[in-house]
């Protein structure tokens, strides 16, 4: 690929490679935009098939970052880092020590957290090396797991939709398919179930999907059929991309709201969402009650004033909603442009030169 063109297209700042032969560390940070403070992005350990597809998705996610951090009111850029490996067999302490250096070398630019492969537990080696880590255990007095404030907030944002389409932000009553029954969804189902909701769920770890069968009372399918069976809400919670040419075909639900990442496959499947009437609340707007609540740890954590700003997800899904009907655009492009907004304000709004600017992170 051509990486600066790349960098160019979407005007990203940074991309840092970090290698160390004796851990086996091979990894890719990428800083989107910092214009509204320090860039804030999960590290994703997977098994990429080239070193090109880590780029891409570096850079994909990297931006996702910034205008879900934009969108939620935060003052934090977009960034991410993805360690090319597989999370089960080449984990090592000496390989998170090092990244951790990586990250302090950048003086804050970049404040990492857990995502897809990594843990609690890997936060904390980080930790050991660099103070821009957050997501740590609660021994060393963070927030812990994100996953139930994620869920927390797919759940305000599920609300929000529903009301959008049905005129009642209840969830009484309503058949929610869920795809996919990990941390954050079966915490969802939780919600969901506690509300009188009636789920549908699916997994390709079938013991998963029988979790939620035994504790909530959900109908198990097969995950070929979730997508296709008769409900008034789809919620993807795993794979990306299920929003797409085929299951467009086969989609009986009037609402898609869910915690997974990349949602669409193509923009142009979000045109469609809006031509057929669905209700769509974008991926990063609904997904971000994980990076709010973590947030809230760069100035001391709380959790009740965590769980206040997650809970506007709710407010940040009817604003989109709302432009949505008002411009006639899709709801993708509407939470776009909401987020750019933020950023185009903040950066003209910052042009005055400060010797010294304000600090509004503490550090631990």
């Amino acid at each position: 690929m051509e990486l600066f063109a790349a960098l160019e297209r979407d005007d990203y700042e940074e991309v840092l490679f970090c290698q160390d032969k004796a851990s086996g560390l091979k990894a890719i940070i990428a800083i989107h935009d910092t214009t509204l403070g320090p860039a804030l992005g999960g590290t994703r350990m997977w098994t990429y098939a080239t070193e090109e597809d880590a780029i891409i998705d570096a850079l994909r996610l990297a931006k996702g970052m910034t205008y879900k951090n934009a969108i939620s009111g935060l003052n934090l850029g977009g960034g991410k880092t993805v360690i090319i490996g597989d999370p089960k067999k080449d984990k090592n302490e000496a390989m998170f020590r090092a990244f951790g250096r990586y990250i302090q070398g950048l003086n804050g630019r970049y404040i990492t957290a857990e995502d897809v492969g990594t843990t609690e537990e890997d936060m904390n080696i980080i930790y050991q090396e660099t103070d821009y880590v957050t997501g740590t255990s609660t021994t060393y007095g963070s927030s812990g797991n994100p996953s139930p404030a994620t869920a927390f907030g797919v759940y305000q944002g599920m609300k929000a939709a529903a009301k959008a389409a049905f005129g009642s932000e209840s969830l009484e009553g309503k058949r929610v398919a869920v795809q996919g029954v990990g941390n954050v969804a079966f915490t969802l189902c939780k919600y969901l179930h506690e509300e009188g909701a009636q789920l549908i769920v699916t997994d390709i770890h079938k013991d998963a999907a029988q979790r939620a069968v035994a504790a909530y009372g959900a109908t198990a399918v097969d995950p070929a059929d979730i997508v296709s069976v008769d409900c008034d809400i789809y919620a993807p919670c795993a794979l990306g991309a299920t929003i797409n040419d085929d299951s467009l075909l086969l989609m009986k639900a009037k609402v898609i709201a869910g915690a997974a990442n990349n949602q669409l496959k193509e923009p142009r499947h979000g045109d469609a969402l809006h031509e057929l009437g669905i209700v769509y609340a974008p991926d990063y707007v609904i997904n971000a009650g994980g990076v709010i609540n973590i947030a809230d740890e760069l100035n001391g954590y709380n959790k009740d004033r965590a769980y206040k700003q997650v809970a506007k997800i709710y407010d940040n899904i009817s604003r989109v909603l709302e432009m949505s009907r008002t411009s006639g655009i899709p709801t993708y492009a509407a939470a776009d442009q909401l987020a750019m907004e933020r950023i185009h304000l903040l950066k003209n709004s910052r042009s005055t030169f400060l010797r010294d600017g304000h600090h509004a992170i503490s550090r631990r």
